[in-house]
């Protein structure tokens, strides 16, 4: 870390000496910023969400402040990732953990200079329920399906999906299907009230749509990835954060991994925590029925399973929500692989 460190701002300096008039004030600046040592506070987004479970988890138990030591722990619950990365812009957050597709879009919107994918955190946990009735494809002419943003994770996929089955969606979501962007508690509200035909949402939503609200599973979206998995969850973090601050970067990479850990070790105990946190975020706890399911269709883990935001990637341009645009340098694993001990793979869109 340290010769990274130094590598690092001996580049700058010779940058900023070529670059010719205030040099010397903007190298020092450069150098004093990469040396600052532990922020003095971390500021996290993340959303109440199962999909969500190490951060849930890890911030109730306590886990990820005792990681980050003197740095003290701000958080902010988000409905959807676009309205995380609209935080991370206006530099009221440090880091977050968003889907692919708003990790993309942000990526995307800054010509690459924002943000970095630091790790993963959930691969699956989102599918498509709808009203019994509704059991093919070609039934949905003319319904109402509802998703958590407008160019959130599952709001590219829901898209993707109705294109591969031929209808056609505008941005605005107007089209062969109408497709509703809303919070997750107000889609199963309609849902339940006959309003919506359904939702691609996910967990807990999805099982609550089919335990709460009698829906069915019309797409798991497991079904529509190699083996089954793709991500759902990322660890982004303001690029200037993660050169002025590495080590609490670390830090909450190590406190990530602690509570996965904890979560894979005990399940049990792992539901009851998160059902805890989401009473105190939402002010209602799940049904015991509910969590059970929504964690069975989950995995918790650090790989970003990269080759999966590759083709979130492809999905987020072809919806005409994002432009295309080259991702390469949208991760920068360095820091989670000192931390595993092992290589992660960036499926070539990595640092450098």
């Amino acid at each position: 870390m340290k010769r990274t460190t130094v590598l690092a701002a001996a580049v700058l300096a010779v940058v900023a000496t070529a670059c010719g008039g205030s040099s010397d004030s903007r190298t020092s600046k450069a150098a004093s910023s990469r040396t600052a040592g532990p922020a003095a506070e971390l500021r996290l987004g993340y959303f109440a969400n199962v999909t969500h479970a190490g951060p849930v988890y890890g911030v109730g138990t306590g886990i990820y402040q005792r990681e980050l030591g003197s740095t003290k722990l701000k958080t902010q619950i988000f409905n959807a990732g676009p309205a995380a990365v609209e935080a991370l812009f206006a530099g009221s957050l440090d880091a977050a953990y968003v889907g692919p597709n708003p990790a993309i879009n942000a990526f995307v919107k800054s010509k690459g200079e924002a943000v970095r994918i630091v790790a993963g955190a959930t691969s699956g946990g989102a599918a498509l329920v709808v009203k019994p009735e509704i059991t093919r494809p070609a039934q949905l002419k003319g319904k109402r399906i509802a998703d958590p943003q407008t160019g959130g994770t599952q709001d590219i996929a829901l898209r993707t999906y109705l294109a591969s089955n031929g209808y056609d969606v505008d941005p605005s979501g107007a089209g062969d299907v109408t497709v509703l962007a809303q919070e997750n508690s107000a889609t199963l509200d309609l849902f339940k009230a006959g309003r919506i035909d359904g939702g691609w949402v996910p967990e807990p939503w999805a099982s609550r749509l089919v335990l709460d609200g009698g829906g069915t599973v019309l797409v798991d979206e497991k079904s529509l990835w190699p083996g089954g998995r793709f991500v759902t969850t990322n660890l982004v973090v303001r690029k200037e954060f993660l050169d002025e601050h590495p080590e609490t970067v670390t830090a909450l990479l190590e406190a990530q991994v602690a509570a996965d850990r904890e979560i894979a070790a005990d399940g049990a105990k792992a539901q009851q925590v998160v059902n805890a946190q989401l009473r105190a975020l939402t002010g209602r706890a799940l049904e015991p029925e509910v969590i059970a399911r929504a964690f069975s269709s989950i995995e918790v883990t650090e790989d970003p399973v990269a080759s999966s935001l590759k083709t979130s990637a492809e999905h987020a341009f072809a919806s005409r929500l994002v432009r295309k645009a080259d991702l390469n340098g949208i991760y920068d694993l360095t820091l989670l692989r000192q931390v595993l001990g092992t290589d992660v793979d960036d499926a070539g869109l990595g640092k450098g």
